[in-house]
């Protein structure tokens, strides 16, 4: 970097051809980066742009180029200016640290300001990579050195205030206060004089004169005797002679003498400071390059949002042409025509003609004025898609280069730059070349400028030329390395359109330009008379080839609008075969759950087959038949299911190949109408809803705690008081983890099992898989036990009564435990439906509940706050609450 746009001109165009300066010139180049340069927020930055020439360094102009860009981000932000005005202050960084050296006030100042906006930007850049993509800035903002500039600062303004001067310093604090004195005492022995009406005749003013730094008075000549002091100067006159009166004379002696020993003072202070902040001079300079190059860099953001420009892309002269899209000359402003001009691929010389005034030489010096603008990492006053190669030359053949000086005629002018360039032009050169074989015999003219063309096709640089002569433009026809383009006219109007038309050559309308210029008809006559048969047959074949150019768009602009049709066509076939597929697989999941159920029936009547062969003779071999059958059967399903599951899949993949189908036709300017779009949305765009298996079931299950599943089991099912006998002989059970119904026999032995009837079966169950059915004839009437669930699937939904918060919960005549669980339900209701204030009524009583309550609300994380109801709202029984939202 440092080399490229820091350190004098290396790798610059201007180093490798001696008559760039001049090239650029012609081109307005330098005109371009003094606008440019204004936009720069310092005056360094500003005086550092003189040396920012074009460069073949592509990494460096592309990173630049890359910090354009992120600056422009910036700046359409709403964020501050990251980049703030700074005084010169480089001069300075070399007498920081050196023995002896003495910065004065001012420059302290001006270095104190400068890392104050050198630790701003770094601030505001890193805020702001928090919401914008800029990694160049935050890269060249990290050789920034924040805290030690922020070090030397503060240093700085302990001995400089916000004006720029010394402060008033403990030990400057005794001398500036003798100083003042003296000065009272000088102004009050001129006062005695000045007020002293006896001596109204001797002065010629009452007013002190200053002189020499010294306050005099003016006395008359003839009466200069009657004051004592010294005289220092006399009036031209004569008459009037200026006199130090005596008594002051002391007070100002005294008072230089204090100056002096003051201003050494300074300097002492100076100097120490000089030497203390030397730690950051490294730092300073690295510093400064970095802001260097974020100013530049921001000048070209500025003036790109003030031309409304782009940062050109790359491109690869041996992969695509270049392109220029809407391109504007900065200097026309707002009378400039948007231009495009795209080149051909596989053409490396472009022959523009036209007429004149046409815009065929501003359409040259554009092209070429991008192609420096673009290598100086300047932006362009072009639309987006622009793109450019880079050039390791740029050559330059514009306007008329007689001397007479010289000896030097129009056409020798032409010829020796020509011959410059056959010698230095590459393949990476871009030569510029107008009104090529001008100046001379057409015909003699026309050869070299062929055999020219010819050369610089062989060396395969990029040369745009302009000319009149025709032979040029079937050299064009006939080179398959040229292309033809022309600047168009409207022969209505008599004027040119500033339109480039590439792949046609342009007539020069020179008659039809004389009669409209003023030229006399009989002049005009003549000279249609005096055109030969072939060269009306040229521009017959001209005016035909426009015809067939323009008849040739028209069919272009009819085959791209039928390519939009059948893709617009393909898309909605496409979707169309999406929904088919989709009801397919509704109607094959609808046929799976129909399946599912028979499933299930099948399955009951099979546990009700096992059961009855348990309650009489089972035997191995059966039991194992029933189980294959069952697993055969669920495996069956569970294949038709996954079947279903990859269809699915493959139907949502084709739904994303539709939809970036239909991002690739709308990139390349195919619009889909809003029924081709929309037709099948709510269809093709819908998911399609997935069923989980049982075995999937189990796993996203969750088991809950013991007093949980009794709540759970209460509150849904909303059951009547039981009585539940104890485990003893004679009682029925449900026994196992098959929950299977069966009557007790006895208490084993070990007293951890007992021994279970299960028809004509007796197994020894241990105590803990018992639980005792009610008794029949029980209050409740109930003879069902109800089985509580290991397990509940988790569910979005709640099953507990209403699932809405309340705004006044009322704990009265709970008990602790009950009213403590309604709270938590009460909590998680709002926190769900984003409730953020209710109250609680628990009364004041003994003060057991209010308490509980309290430090329940206490521990609770989404309690943000809690308190009492003001006394005429219920006082202590009452508490409001607020939850975080």
């Amino acid at each position: 970097m440092d080399k490229v746009f820091f350190n004098g001109r290396f790798n610059n165009l201007q180093d490798v051809d001696s008559s760039f300066d001049k090239t650029a010139a012609e081109l307005d180049f330098y005109r371009i980066r003094s606008l440019v340069a204004q936009n720069a927020a310092s005056d360094e930055g500003r005086e550092f742009f003189e040396d920012i020439n074009p460069s073949t360094d592509f990494y460096e102009v592309e990173r630049r180029k890359a910090m354009g860009r992120e600056w422009n981000s910036y700046l359409c932000s709403t964020r501050p200016q990251a980049i703030s005005y700074w005084p010169p202050v480089k001069k300075s960084f070399e007498l920081l640290g050196k023995e002896g050296a003495q910065l004065s006030a001012a420059q302290f100042f001006s270095l104190a300001q400068f890392f104050t906006c050198c630790t701003k930007a770094v601030s505001l850049l890193q805020e702001a990579s928090t919401e914008l993509k800029i990694p160049e800035l935050l890269k060249a903002s990290s050789s920034i050195d924040k805290s030690q500039l922020d070090m030397a600062a503060k240093k700085i303004f302990s001995v400089i205030d916000s004006d720029g001067n010394v402060k008033d310093l403990p030990e400057l604090r005794e001398i500036r206060g003798r100083i003042s004195s003296l000065r009272k005492e000088a102004e009050n022995a001129l006062r005695r004089y000045t007020s002293d009406t006896r001596l109204s005749g001797v002065l010629q003013s009452n007013v002190p004169v200053l002189k020499g730094g010294k306050e005099l008075l003016a006395v008359r000549w003839d009466r200069k005797s009657e004051v004592s002091g010294i005289i220092h100067e006399v009036s031209s006159s004569g008459q009037t002679v200026f006199i130090e009166v005596e008594e002051a004379v002391k007070a100002n002696n005294s008072l230089v003498q204090a100056q002096y020993e003051l201003e050494e003072k300074i300097r002492t202070i100076l100097r120490n400071l000089t030497l203390e902040i030397g730690f950051c001079r490294e730092s300073a300079r690295q510093a400064h390059t970095a802001m260097i190059l974020l100013d530049t860099t921001f000048a070209c953001a500025r003036w790109q949002k003030s031309v409304h420009g782009v940062f050109a892309e790359n491109c690869d002269l041996q992969k695509e042409p270049p392109s220029i899209k809407g391109a504007r000359h900065p200097l026309l402003g707002d009378k400039a025509i948007p231009v495009d001009i795209n080149f051909m691929d596989g053409k490396r010389v472009l022959i523009i003609t036209g007429p004149n005034t046409g815009g065929k030489t501003v359409t040259l010096k554009t092209i070429a004025l991008f192609a420096l603008m673009n290598q100086a990492a300047f932006p362009l006053p072009a639309e987006e898609g622009t793109r450019l190669p880079y050039f390791d030359r740029v050559f330059a053949d514009i306007g008329d280069e007689q001397s007479i000086d010289e000896s030097l005629s129009t056409f020798s002018a032409h010829m020796k730059k020509i011959a410059s360039m056959e010698k230095h032009a590459t393949e990476k050169s871009l030569v510029l070349l107008d009104e090529l074989a001008s100046g001379t015999d057409p015909q003699e003219g026309g050869a070299i400028a062929m055999a020219a063309l010819d050369e610089f096709i062989e060396r395969k640089s990029f040369v745009i030329v302009t000319t009149h002569h025709g032979i040029l433009k079937n050299y064009g026809y006939t080179n398959h390395s040229c292309v033809n383009a022309s600047v168009e006219f409207d022969q209505q109007t008599l004027s040119p359109t500033y339109r480039l038309m590439m792949g046609v050559p342009g007539e020069s309308h020179a008659i039809d330009i004389a009669m409209h210029s003023g030229l006399s008809k009989k002049l005009i006559q003549k000279a249609k008379e005096y055109i030969s048969t072939q060269q009306a047959d040229v521009s017959a074949l001209i005016k035909g080839l426009t015809a067939k150019h323009e008849e040739m768009d028209a069919l272009i602009r009819e085959q791209k609008d039928a390519r939009d049709k059948l893709a617009i066509k393909e898309v909605e076939l496409s979707e169309r075969e999406i929904e088919a597929k989709q009801r397919e697989i509704e109607l094959r999941e609808l046929e799976a759950k129909q399946n599912f159920a028979s499933l299930r029936e099948a399955r009951s009547r099979l546990e009700n087959l096992v059961r009855e062969l348990r309650e009489g003779e089972i035997t191995r071999e059966k039991n194992l038949k029933v189980r294959q059958f069952i697993k055969e059967f669920e495996e069956e399903a569970e294949k038709k299911e996954s079947q279903i599951e990859e269809e699915r899949l493959a139907l949502e993949k084709q739904q994303d190949a539709l939809k970036e189908k239909e991002a690739f036709f709308a990139e390349n300017g195919i619009k889909f109408t809003k029924e081709s779009r929309h037709s099948n949305s709510s269809k093709s765009s819908k998911k399609t809803k997935r069923r989980i298996s049982n075995t999937e079931a189990l796993k996203s299950a969750k088991p809950i705690p013991k007093e949980e599943n009794d709540r759970y089991a209460k509150k849904t099912f909303e059951q009547p008081k039981k009585i539940i006998p104890q485990l003893a002989p004679g009682v029925e059970v449900l026994a196992g983890r098959e929950r299977r119904k069966g009557t007790l026999v006895q208490k084993e032995k070990n007293g951890e099992s007992w021994s279970v009837q299960f028809g004509a079966i007796r197994m020894s169950v241990p105590t803990r898989q018992l639980q005792a059915l009610p008794l029949e004839g029980t209050e409740s009437g109930q003879t069902q036990a109800i089985q509580k669930a290991d397990y509940v699937l988790e569910s979005a939904a709640s099953s507990e009564g209403d699932s809405r918060p309340q705004f006044e919960l009322r704990l009265l005549g709970m008990r602790y435990e009950d009213a403590i669980k309604s709270l938590e339900r009460q909590i998680d209701l709002c926190t769900i439906t984003n409730f953020a204030n209710f109250s609680i009524i628990h009364g004041k009583g003994s003060g057991i509940l209010q308490q509980g309550v309290h430090d329940y609300l206490s521990h609770h994380p989404a309690v943000k706050d809690f308190h009492f109801a003001r006394p005429e709202d219920g006082g202590t029984g009452k508490t409001y609450v607020e939850l975080h939202t």
